[in-house]
Order: C-alpha cells, then structure tokens, then sequence
C-alpha cells in the first residue's frame, strides 16, 4: 500500500474519533444545560448566595462545553480539509 493511501486512513481514523468525541461532548453538554437551567430557576426564585453560585458553576460548565465542542469541530474540519487535499493529489 503506498504511503498515500496509509496516510488516507489515519486521517479517517483520526476524523472518526474526533466525530465520536463530539458526540459524546454534546450528550455532555445536554446534560450541563439541563443541570444549568434548575440551578439557573433555583437562583432566581430563592435568592440565596448558595444558589447563585451553583448557578454561576454551571453556567461556567455549559461554556467550557460549548468550547470543547467547537474545538473540536475546528479539528475535525482541518483533518477534513487535508484528506480533501490529499484525495486531490491521488
């Protein structure tokens, strides 16, 4: 197998992987969001100092979720981009 075609198949490895592990963030990050919005409730009704932390923390998840996702949609995109590249040049 020349080394092109090698090269092929990681790529597509490497881009299933990303795939999956953008899927299972996201089923993570429905997960925060549900956990966000009763902590989010909870600080509204009650007021209390306890409850809006809570609801900061979890606001926090929910961001550093979104960010994880879209890194790693910006890798995935890259890995797609080069094996489009290298189906080019077969």
């Amino acid at each position: 197998m020349k080394r092109r075609h090698r090269r092929l198949f990681r790529l597509n490895d490497e881009i299933a992987a990303l795939q999956e592990a953008e899927r299972l963030a996201a089923e993570e990050l429905v997960y925060h969001q549900h956990l966000d919005d009763d902590a989010q409730r909870d600080a509204a009704a009650s007021g209390n100092a306890l409850d809006r932390a809570d609801a900061a923390e979890t606001a926090a998840d929910v961001a550093r979720f979104e960010q994880h996702i879209e890194r790693l949609r910006r890798d995935r995109e890259q890995l797609e981009n080069k094996r489009d590249r290298l189906l080019d040049r077969l």
